[in-house]
Protein backbone atom coordinates (compact mmCIF):
# COMPACT_ATOMS: atom_id res chain seq x y z
CA UNK A 1 0.00 0.00 0.00
CA UNK A 2 1.27 3.56 -0.61
CA UNK A 3 1.79 6.31 1.51
CA UNK A 4 -0.72 8.19 -0.09
CA UNK A 5 -3.10 5.33 -0.17
CA UNK A 6 -2.62 4.88 3.97
CA UNK A 7 -3.21 8.77 4.79
CA UNK A 8 -6.54 7.95 3.16
CA UNK A 9 -6.97 4.88 4.59
CA UNK A 10 -6.16 6.37 8.46
CA UNK A 11 -8.06 9.37 7.72
CA UNK A 12 -11.63 7.07 6.87
CA UNK A 13 -11.01 4.97 10.24
CA UNK A 14 -10.78 8.42 12.34
CA UNK A 15 -14.08 9.51 10.33
CA UNK A 16 -15.79 6.26 10.60
CA UNK A 17 -14.69 6.48 14.79
CA UNK A 18 -16.17 9.91 14.82
CA UNK A 19 -19.34 8.68 12.89
CA UNK A 20 -19.48 5.75 15.01
CA UNK A 21 -19.26 7.97 18.50
CA UNK A 22 -21.79 10.24 17.33
CA UNK A 23 -24.16 7.79 16.43
CA UNK A 24 -23.80 6.17 19.67
CA UNK A 25 -24.82 9.52 21.33
CA UNK A 26 -27.73 9.97 18.98
CA UNK A 27 -29.04 6.73 20.14
CA UNK A 28 -28.18 7.27 24.28
CA UNK A 29 -29.19 10.91 24.31
CA UNK A 30 -31.05 12.00 21.04
CA UNK A 31 -30.21 15.28 20.97
CA UNK A 32 -27.21 15.65 18.21
CA UNK A 33 -28.34 16.84 14.70
CA UNK A 34 -28.30 15.20 11.94
CA UNK A 35 -26.12 18.47 10.76
CA UNK A 36 -23.41 18.19 12.88
CA UNK A 37 -22.71 14.68 11.92
CA UNK A 38 -22.51 15.77 8.41
CA UNK A 39 -20.49 18.37 9.33
CA UNK A 40 -17.60 16.44 10.67
CA UNK A 41 -17.45 14.16 8.09
CA UNK A 42 -17.08 16.98 5.73
CA UNK A 43 -14.36 18.05 7.43
CA UNK A 44 -12.34 14.66 7.27
CA UNK A 45 -12.76 13.73 4.42
CA UNK A 46 -11.48 17.67 3.46
CA UNK A 47 -8.37 17.22 5.65
CA UNK A 48 -7.83 13.46 3.56
CA UNK A 49 -8.03 14.99 0.41
CA UNK A 50 -5.43 18.46 1.56
CA UNK A 51 -3.29 15.35 2.29
CA UNK A 52 -3.39 13.70 -0.31
CA UNK A 53 -2.55 17.03 -2.76
CA UNK A 54 -0.02 18.20 -0.83
CA UNK A 55 1.76 14.67 -1.07
CA UNK A 56 1.27 14.41 -5.03
CA UNK A 57 2.50 18.23 -5.27
CA UNK A 58 5.92 16.89 -3.27
CA UNK A 59 6.05 14.24 -5.47
CA UNK A 60 6.04 15.42 -8.77
CA UNK A 61 9.06 18.14 -7.84
CA UNK A 62 12.09 17.04 -9.85
CA UNK A 63 15.89 17.85 -8.62
CA UNK A 64 18.73 17.34 -10.73
CA UNK A 65 21.22 15.70 -8.01
CA UNK A 66 25.11 16.63 -8.53
CA UNK A 67 25.94 13.23 -10.12
CA UNK A 68 22.96 13.94 -13.11
CA UNK A 69 24.70 17.59 -13.48
CA UNK A 70 28.04 16.37 -14.53
CA UNK A 71 27.06 13.24 -16.79
CA UNK A 72 24.74 15.97 -19.04
CA UNK A 73 26.23 18.78 -21.01
CA UNK A 74 24.13 22.08 -21.67
CA UNK A 75 24.30 24.15 -24.76
CA UNK A 76 23.31 28.28 -25.03
CA UNK A 77 20.96 28.25 -28.30
CA UNK A 78 22.20 30.60 -30.69
CA UNK A 79 21.43 31.83 -34.21
CA UNK A 80 23.35 31.01 -36.97
CA UNK A 81 23.29 31.20 -40.79
CA UNK A 82 21.21 28.02 -42.33
CA UNK A 83 23.56 25.45 -43.74
CA UNK A 84 22.81 23.20 -46.86
CA UNK A 85 24.48 20.39 -48.13
CA UNK A 86 24.13 18.08 -51.27
CA UNK A 87 25.46 14.41 -51.56
CA UNK A 88 27.41 13.55 -54.67
CA UNK A 89 29.17 10.46 -55.86
CA UNK A 90 32.29 10.26 -57.90
CA UNK A 91 35.96 8.80 -57.43
CA UNK A 92 39.22 9.48 -56.83
CA UNK A 93 41.77 9.96 -59.57
CA UNK A 94 45.45 11.22 -59.51
CA UNK A 95 46.42 14.89 -60.54
CA UNK A 96 46.75 14.04 -64.02
CA UNK A 97 50.07 17.00 -63.67
CA UNK A 98 51.66 14.51 -61.64
CA UNK A 99 50.94 11.58 -63.85
CA UNK A 100 53.49 10.04 -66.54
CA UNK A 101 52.19 7.33 -69.15
CA UNK A 102 55.38 5.31 -70.02
CA UNK A 103 55.23 3.90 -73.39
CA UNK A 104 57.53 1.52 -75.50
CA UNK A 105 59.62 3.10 -78.00
CA UNK A 106 60.83 0.27 -79.22
CA UNK A 107 59.68 -3.43 -80.63
CA UNK A 108 61.08 -6.73 -79.27
CA UNK A 109 60.58 -9.85 -76.50
CA UNK A 110 60.21 -8.61 -72.92
CA UNK A 111 62.53 -10.49 -71.44
CA UNK A 112 61.61 -9.36 -67.23
CA UNK A 113 59.40 -6.96 -65.43
CA UNK A 114 61.31 -5.40 -61.95
CA UNK A 115 57.85 -3.57 -60.68
CA UNK A 116 53.75 -4.72 -60.09
CA UNK A 117 51.12 -2.62 -59.63
CA UNK A 118 51.46 -0.76 -56.79
CA UNK A 119 54.63 -0.29 -56.36
CA UNK A 120 56.87 2.54 -55.83
CA UNK A 121 59.20 3.89 -58.41
CA UNK A 122 61.43 6.22 -58.58
CA UNK A 123 62.70 8.42 -61.15
CA UNK A 124 65.22 6.60 -63.39
CA UNK A 125 64.38 3.30 -62.11
CA UNK A 126 64.07 0.27 -64.29
CA UNK A 127 60.55 -0.94 -64.72
CA UNK A 128 61.20 -3.53 -67.45
CA UNK A 129 63.60 -4.47 -70.22
CA UNK A 130 63.10 -5.53 -73.95
CA UNK A 131 65.26 -7.30 -76.25
CA UNK A 132 65.37 -5.68 -79.55
CA UNK A 133 66.64 -5.68 -83.16
CA UNK A 134 65.99 -1.70 -83.10
CA UNK A 135 68.56 -1.32 -80.38
CA UNK A 136 71.04 -3.72 -82.01
CA UNK A 137 70.57 -1.16 -84.94
CA UNK A 138 71.38 1.97 -82.87
CA UNK A 139 74.63 0.45 -81.88
CA UNK A 140 75.81 -0.13 -85.14
CA UNK A 141 74.57 3.55 -86.24
CA UNK A 142 76.63 5.03 -82.83
CA UNK A 143 79.47 3.28 -84.40
CA UNK A 144 79.15 4.29 -87.75
CA UNK A 145 79.39 7.79 -86.39
CA UNK A 146 81.80 7.60 -84.32
CA UNK A 147 83.63 6.00 -87.06
CA UNK A 148 82.82 8.64 -89.63
CA UNK A 149 84.19 11.36 -87.38
CA UNK A 150 87.63 9.64 -86.79
CA UNK A 151 87.80 9.56 -91.01
CA UNK A 152 86.72 13.07 -90.96
CA UNK A 153 89.23 14.07 -88.61
CA UNK A 154 91.77 12.46 -90.40
CA UNK A 155 90.81 14.04 -93.90
CA UNK A 156 90.91 17.29 -92.28
CA UNK A 157 94.29 17.11 -91.11
CA UNK A 158 95.08 15.79 -94.70
CA UNK A 159 94.12 18.65 -96.33
CA UNK A 160 95.29 20.69 -93.83
CA UNK A 161 98.92 19.55 -94.33
CA UNK A 162 98.58 19.08 -98.89
CA UNK A 163 97.42 23.05 -98.41
CA UNK A 164 100.54 23.84 -96.51
CA UNK A 165 102.31 22.39 -98.76
CA UNK A 166 100.76 23.64 -102.06
CA UNK A 167 99.09 20.54 -103.40
CA UNK A 168 95.75 21.33 -102.62
CA UNK A 169 93.25 24.73 -102.65
CA UNK A 170 91.92 26.55 -99.59
CA UNK A 171 88.62 25.37 -101.14
CA UNK A 172 89.83 21.62 -100.29
CA UNK A 173 90.18 22.47 -96.58
CA UNK A 174 86.59 23.92 -96.61
CA UNK A 175 85.04 21.14 -97.82
CA UNK A 176 86.71 18.59 -95.09
CA UNK A 177 85.83 20.95 -92.26
CA UNK A 178 82.42 20.62 -93.36
CA UNK A 179 82.88 16.63 -93.55
CA UNK A 180 83.51 16.55 -89.87
CA UNK A 181 80.75 18.90 -89.04
CA UNK A 182 78.20 17.14 -90.47
CA UNK A 183 80.07 13.56 -88.97
CA UNK A 184 79.95 14.95 -85.61
CA UNK A 185 76.36 16.60 -85.86
CA UNK A 186 75.41 12.57 -86.88
CA UNK A 187 77.31 11.38 -83.74
CA UNK A 188 75.79 14.22 -81.26
CA UNK A 189 72.23 12.98 -82.87
CA UNK A 190 73.02 9.38 -81.76
CA UNK A 191 73.98 10.53 -78.21
CA UNK A 192 70.95 12.55 -78.02
CA UNK A 193 68.62 9.16 -78.46
CA UNK A 194 71.06 7.45 -76.36
CA UNK A 195 70.34 9.76 -73.54
CA UNK A 196 66.66 10.66 -73.79
CA UNK A 197 65.71 6.46 -73.88
CA UNK A 198 68.79 5.69 -71.96
CA UNK A 199 70.09 3.33 -74.47
CA UNK A 200 73.25 1.29 -73.62
CA UNK A 201 75.26 -1.16 -75.55
CA UNK A 202 74.00 -4.13 -76.94
CA UNK A 203 70.17 -5.01 -77.97
CA UNK A 204 68.48 -4.39 -74.28
CA UNK A 205 66.22 -1.83 -73.97
CA UNK A 206 65.51 -0.90 -70.79
CA UNK A 207 61.93 1.05 -69.56
CA UNK A 208 62.50 3.44 -67.03
CA UNK A 209 60.68 5.64 -64.50
CA UNK A 210 60.08 9.45 -66.31
CA UNK A 211 59.10 10.67 -62.57
CA UNK A 212 58.66 9.44 -59.00
CA UNK A 213 55.63 7.45 -57.78
CA UNK A 214 53.69 4.75 -57.15
CA UNK A 215 52.58 2.38 -60.51
CA UNK A 216 49.00 2.88 -61.03
CA UNK A 217 48.45 0.61 -64.52
CA UNK A 218 50.23 -1.72 -65.75
CA UNK A 219 50.22 -3.56 -69.75
CA UNK A 220 52.86 -5.33 -69.76
CA UNK A 221 53.39 -9.13 -69.25
CA UNK A 222 57.13 -11.15 -69.51
CA UNK A 223 57.98 -12.98 -72.60
CA UNK A 224 55.44 -10.67 -74.59
CA UNK A 225 56.05 -9.37 -78.01
CA UNK A 226 55.65 -5.67 -78.00
CA UNK A 227 54.92 -4.17 -81.27
CA UNK A 228 56.24 -0.84 -83.21
CA UNK A 229 52.52 -0.13 -83.30
CA UNK A 230 51.31 -0.51 -79.67
CA UNK A 231 49.67 2.70 -79.12
CA UNK A 232 48.98 1.56 -75.28
CA UNK A 233 51.68 2.91 -72.32
CA UNK A 234 52.72 -0.16 -70.76
CA UNK A 235 52.65 1.52 -67.14
CA UNK A 236 51.11 4.81 -65.38
CA UNK A 237 53.27 6.30 -62.80
CA UNK A 238 51.54 9.02 -60.66
CA UNK A 239 52.86 10.75 -57.57
CA UNK A 240 49.37 10.67 -55.31
CA UNK A 241 50.75 12.67 -52.63
CA UNK A 242 47.59 14.76 -53.45
CA UNK A 243 44.90 13.86 -55.62
CA UNK A 244 41.37 14.30 -57.32
CA UNK A 245 38.47 13.53 -56.12
CA UNK A 246 35.84 13.56 -59.74
CA UNK A 247 32.21 13.88 -58.41
CA UNK A 248 29.10 13.72 -60.91
CA UNK A 249 26.56 16.83 -60.24
CA UNK A 250 22.72 15.91 -61.78
CA UNK A 251 21.40 19.03 -63.56
CA UNK A 252 18.49 19.46 -61.68
CA UNK A 253 22.02 20.80 -58.68
CA UNK A 254 24.14 22.42 -61.23
CA UNK A 255 22.88 25.91 -60.11
CA UNK A 256 23.36 25.20 -56.80
CA UNK A 257 26.93 24.32 -56.88
CA UNK A 258 29.93 27.19 -57.00
CA UNK A 259 33.87 27.09 -56.90
CA UNK A 260 35.03 27.67 -53.21
CA UNK A 261 32.41 25.49 -51.71
CA UNK A 262 33.19 22.74 -48.89
CA UNK A 263 33.78 19.37 -49.49
CA UNK A 264 33.79 16.40 -47.47
CA UNK A 265 34.94 12.91 -49.23
CA UNK A 266 34.34 9.53 -48.05
CA UNK A 267 35.74 6.04 -49.00
CA UNK A 268 33.98 2.61 -48.31
CA UNK A 269 37.59 1.96 -46.78
CA UNK A 270 37.69 4.52 -44.50
CA UNK A 271 33.96 5.15 -43.76
CA UNK A 272 35.30 6.93 -40.27
CA UNK A 273 37.76 9.40 -41.58
CA UNK A 274 36.84 12.46 -43.47
CA UNK A 275 39.34 13.88 -46.10
CA UNK A 276 38.85 17.12 -46.60
CA UNK A 277 38.72 20.25 -49.15
CA UNK A 278 36.84 22.66 -51.26
CA UNK A 279 35.55 22.73 -55.12
CA UNK A 280 38.54 24.16 -57.49
CA UNK A 281 37.47 24.03 -61.15
CA UNK A 282 33.83 22.90 -62.51
CA UNK A 283 33.61 20.90 -65.93
CA UNK A 284 31.02 22.94 -67.76
CA UNK A 285 29.67 20.45 -69.66
CA UNK A 286 27.73 17.29 -69.53
CA UNK A 287 28.44 13.87 -70.02
CA UNK A 288 26.14 12.12 -72.38
CA UNK A 289 26.62 8.74 -70.49
CA UNK A 290 25.37 10.09 -66.77
CA UNK A 291 23.75 13.42 -68.05
CA UNK A 292 25.98 14.86 -65.28
CA UNK A 293 28.36 17.77 -64.68
CA UNK A 294 31.50 16.98 -63.14
CA UNK A 295 33.36 19.20 -60.25
CA UNK A 296 37.24 18.71 -59.06
CA UNK A 297 37.85 18.78 -55.12
CA UNK A 298 41.66 18.53 -54.58
CA UNK A 299 42.62 16.71 -51.34
CA UNK A 300 46.00 16.27 -49.93
CA UNK A 301 47.15 12.60 -49.42
CA UNK A 302 50.34 12.45 -47.50
CA UNK A 303 49.27 9.58 -45.59
CA UNK A 304 48.33 7.93 -49.12
CA UNK A 305 45.18 6.24 -47.73
CA UNK A 306 43.26 7.36 -51.03
CA UNK A 307 43.78 5.62 -54.11
CA UNK A 308 43.29 6.32 -57.54
CA UNK A 309 39.80 3.90 -58.66
CA UNK A 310 38.15 4.61 -55.25
CA UNK A 311 34.48 5.18 -55.52
CA UNK A 312 33.93 8.05 -52.89
CA UNK A 313 30.85 10.27 -51.93
CA UNK A 314 31.25 13.38 -51.94
CA UNK A 315 28.96 16.01 -49.39
CA UNK A 316 29.13 19.52 -50.68
CA UNK A 317 28.40 22.39 -47.72
CA UNK A 318 26.83 25.62 -48.80
CA UNK A 319 25.39 28.77 -46.93
CA UNK A 320 22.06 29.93 -47.23
CA UNK A 321 20.45 33.67 -46.61
CA UNK A 322 18.34 32.90 -43.57
CA UNK A 323 19.68 32.65 -39.86
CA UNK A 324 17.85 30.06 -37.61
CA UNK A 325 18.37 28.90 -33.92
CA UNK A 326 20.64 26.00 -34.20
CA UNK A 327 21.55 23.25 -31.72
CA UNK A 328 23.74 20.15 -31.73
CA UNK A 329 21.53 17.10 -32.80
CA UNK A 330 22.07 15.81 -29.87
CA UNK A 331 19.59 17.98 -27.97
CA UNK A 332 16.48 17.17 -30.18
CA UNK A 333 14.64 13.61 -28.64
CA UNK A 334 12.01 12.34 -31.00
CA UNK A 335 9.05 10.99 -29.31
CA UNK A 336 5.22 10.92 -30.16
CA UNK A 337 6.25 11.92 -33.38
CA UNK A 338 7.01 14.93 -32.27
CA UNK A 339 10.73 16.72 -31.34
CA UNK A 340 11.24 18.24 -28.14
CA UNK A 341 14.02 19.64 -26.25
CA UNK A 342 14.96 19.76 -22.41
CA UNK A 343 15.46 23.39 -21.69
CA UNK A 344 17.17 23.91 -18.74
CA UNK A 345 16.62 27.08 -16.22
CA UNK A 346 17.95 25.64 -12.85
CA UNK A 347 17.91 22.04 -11.34
CA UNK A 348 15.03 22.44 -10.14
CA UNK A 349 13.45 24.16 -13.26
CA UNK A 350 13.66 21.96 -16.09
CA UNK A 351 10.74 22.39 -19.37
CA UNK A 352 10.25 19.51 -21.46
CA UNK A 353 10.04 22.15 -24.50
CA UNK A 354 8.35 20.92 -28.11
CA UNK A 355 9.91 22.47 -31.39
CA UNK A 356 9.50 22.60 -34.87
CA UNK A 357 12.86 21.25 -36.90
CA UNK A 358 14.06 23.07 -39.97
CA UNK A 359 16.28 20.97 -40.68
CA UNK A 360 19.11 18.49 -39.35
CA UNK A 361 22.92 18.73 -40.83
CA UNK A 362 25.06 16.20 -39.17
CA UNK A 363 25.70 17.35 -35.73
CA UNK A 364 23.85 20.73 -36.29
CA UNK A 365 20.03 20.98 -36.01
CA UNK A 366 17.86 23.88 -36.72
CA UNK A 367 15.16 25.32 -35.16
CA UNK A 368 12.17 26.91 -36.78
CA UNK A 369 10.21 27.58 -33.55
CA UNK A 370 9.44 26.61 -30.00
CA UNK A 371 13.32 27.88 -28.99
CA UNK A 372 14.52 31.53 -28.12
CA UNK A 373 17.93 32.67 -28.77
CA UNK A 374 19.90 32.63 -25.39
CA UNK A 375 17.74 29.67 -23.58
CA UNK A 376 19.97 26.59 -22.27
CA UNK A 377 19.49 23.39 -23.58
CA UNK A 378 20.48 20.30 -22.23
CA UNK A 379 22.77 18.76 -25.29
CA UNK A 380 23.59 15.02 -23.44
CA UNK A 381 21.71 12.88 -21.74
CA UNK A 382 19.10 14.76 -21.84
CA UNK A 383 16.63 11.90 -22.49
CA UNK A 384 17.44 10.75 -19.46
CA UNK A 385 15.67 13.74 -17.64
CA UNK A 386 13.05 13.48 -20.23
CA UNK A 387 11.99 9.98 -18.84
CA UNK A 388 12.25 10.88 -15.85
CA UNK A 389 9.78 13.95 -16.07
CA UNK A 390 7.58 12.57 -18.82
CA UNK A 391 6.97 8.63 -17.32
Amino acid sequence: MTINSQIKTNLMIKGQRVIDHQSKVRISSGWLPDLKISAAILVIWAMAACSEKQLEESATVFSMSDTMMSKCAFYEAKKEIVKNEIRLFGKITADNNKMAQVYPIVSGIVKSINVELGDYVRQGQILASIQSSEVASFQKEKLDAINDVAVAEKNLQVARDLFAGKLNSEKDVTAAEKELEKAKAELARINEIYSIYSLKGGSMFNVTAPISGFVVAKKINQNEQIRPDNADPVFSIADINEVWALANVNESDIARIQVGYDATVNTLAFPDYHFRGKIDKIFNAIDPDTKSMKVRIKIPNADLKLKPEMNCTVSVSYSEKDSLIAIPSTSVIFDKSKFWVMVFKDKKNIDTRRVEVYRQLGNITYIKSGLQEGETVISENGLLIYDALND
